[in-house]
């Protein structure tokens, strides 16, 4: 028996130094299908983005603005991940950046992102938060979890986006077999005769697809000529039949055993100081060139949201997809970007590229992500105000999103990555202590990207909390402290593979002779304490909260 035991021991022993020696050096991760070198050299994609960052650069110019300079590799790809995942690098994807040429590591760090499972299921959800929101709705016409999976589904495949809209706004059938119709069914309630709500569609359509708060229309005009909907006379406010003809697009839609089906109703209501209700007829608030004549009503708005001519579509995605990277939008609020005015640089021509570019999603993250704007660092060698954070003159600082904190600490605490190909135990374990620290922490909802400060529960939670406390614990199989305690051949390697884990970055030489002062001479259990307590301090410095 003792034989088999020690046999046993050697063998874990072997198996954790080969893990060891994989985990702390460069790692075989295989090279994205999609790499492509020298894609940022080509002409095409660099005359836009010169393009852009031209506008920028003339922007503080006009200002009297310094901008910062170019950041650190390792921290961009910490932006990205952040952005498109909801966690940081892992210790092995650090690593392999690391030996990449630094001319590389953006274009294969993106293309490593985008083809990754985890960024389809990280983006599917915060899409969905505008576009059903985050409550479960009615249960027995609505499947939330499927509408994310199915949404998730076409963005790995890369589906365009403008025929994804016009599946999610013209689709039939059950919420069940045909997941894009919980779009319409998760505005089902009795008050309105079991039919999907016109008007909170309508409102979901132009904020969600157009970047535009026209749903304020519903009850009155806008008589301060905020909305600019006019289209022959700029100056015009918005008024309440804008936003009815564009509701009475939903007014046919029928459910019943069979799903969702388009029927003949017309859609009516009584407008504010009417005597009675009217029938009204399907109408867009602008752009009526680009509404066919061909269809029924709800591929008519299908057709029109998606018309290539009809900038506000493109428009908000450019700015939806800004912000996810940047954690805020260029035109604040989200959903609120005028028709017609002045645009913040980069807005307008990156637009035009989506566009050009049949709508490829994967091809405006690479976009955003190659503006010097996206890799310019958060200090600078000048005071920085909030005006050079308002003009994209330094990388703004944004507080982390609950998911991304949860995210972050569970990576961190793990060498190996995260990912779809991880056992079921760690991806089922992770999913458990993320959803219980989320609900703790506090989720921030549809409004994802409105500043919030952070709260006193929250850092306590950081500090205290159990996630925190047992991802730093001994465990030789699951936390990183004890590999590292056990694996790192020198003080000075466990301190730089603690702050690659946890910061994706490099000590600095003060930190760095800081922290092997102190675990200088240090062995055993002594040794493990120590670095228990980096990880701890660096898990709960304000340099992991915020995306920097």
């Amino acid at each position: 028996m003792w034989q088999r035991n020690l046999l046993f021991a050697s063998l874990s022993v072997v198996g954790l130094i080969a893990l060891g020696s994989r985990l702390l050096s460069n790692d075989p991760i295989e090279t994205p299908a999609d790499f492509d070198a020298a894609r940022y050299q080509q002409p095409e994609i660099r005359s836009v983005l010169d393009r852009v960052d031209g506008e920028f650069e003339a922007a503080w110019q006009e200002q009297g603005l310094t901008s910062a300079g170019l950041t650190d590799d390792l921290v961009v790809a910490r932006r990205l991940s952040l952005g498109l995942t909801g966690t940081i690098p892992s210790l092995e994807e650090v690593r392999v950046l690391q030996s990449l040429p630094e001319a590389q590591r953006l274009e294969w760090w993106i293309s490593r992102l985008l083809e990754d499972r985890r960024y389809a299921d990280y983006v599917a959800e915060r899409l969905a938060r505008s576009y059903v929101g985050t409550d479960n709705g009615p249960f027995i016409v609505y499947r939330r979890r499927r509408f994310v999976t199915w949404l998730s589904d076409q963005l790995h495949a890369n589906k365009p986006y403008d025929e994804l809209v016009r599946e999610l706004i013209s689709d039939k059938g059950l919420w069940t077999n045909n997941p894009s119709v919980n779009f319409l069914t998760v505005t089902l309630d009795e008050d309105n005769k079991g039919k999907p709500d016109a008007i909170r569609l309508a409102g979901r359509t132009t904020r969600a697809f157009l970047g535009m708060r026209i749903d304020c229309l519903q009850c009155h005009d806008d008589n301060l000529g905020k909305m600019n909907l006019g289209t022959k006379d700029k100056s015009r406010g918005g008024l309440q039949s804008d936003f009815h003809h564009l509701a009475a697009f939903y007014g046919g839609v029928k459910f019943s055993i069979f799903g969702v089906t388009d029927g003949k109703d017309e859609y009516k209501y009584q407008y504010l100081g009417a005597d009675e209700v009217e029938a009204i007829a399907p109408q867009p608030p602008f752009g009526s060139d680009f509404l066919p004549q061909e269809g029924t009503q709800r591929e008519q708005l299908a057709a029109w949201v998606t018309h290539d001519q009809n900038k506000p579509f493109a428009r908000a995605m450019v700015n939806r997809m800004w912000a996810m990277l940047f954690g805020k939008p260029l035109v604040e609020p989200i959903d609120d970007i005028p028709l017609y005015g002045e645009y913040p640089p980069g807005l307008e021509t990156l637009a035009d590229d989506f566009v050009k570019h049949d709508y490829d999603l994967r091809h405006l993250v690479r976009m955003i992500a190659g503006t010097k704007a996206f890799r310019l660092d958060s200090r600078a060698d000048f005071e920085v105000t909030q005006e050079h954070e308002d003009a994209w003159a330094v990388f703004p600082l944004t507080r982390l999103r609950p998911e991304q904190m949860a995210g972050g600490v569970l990576q961190a605490a793990s060498l190996a990555t995260i990912d779809a190909e991880s056992h079921i135990i760690a991806k089922l374990q992770r999913f458990n202590e993320q959803n219980q620290f989320i609900q703790r922490y506090g989720d921030t909802g549809e409004d994802e990207f409105d500043d919030r400060a952070g709260t006193i529960a929250q850092r306590l939670l950081m500090m205290n909390g159990s996630m925190v406390k047992d991802r730093t614990q001994p465990n030789p199989f699951l936390n990183a402290t004890t590999r590292i305690s056990v694996l790192a051949p020198t003080d000075e390697k466990a301190v730089e593979t603690s702050y690659l884990a946890v910061l994706s970055r490099l000590p600095s030489a003060a930190e760095q002779a800081h922290f092997v002062e102190l675990l200088s001479g240090t062995e055993g259990d002594n040794r493990s304490e120590r670095l228990e307590d980096l990880y701890w301090i660096l898990v709960n410095s304000t340099e992991f909260s915020w995306n920097h």
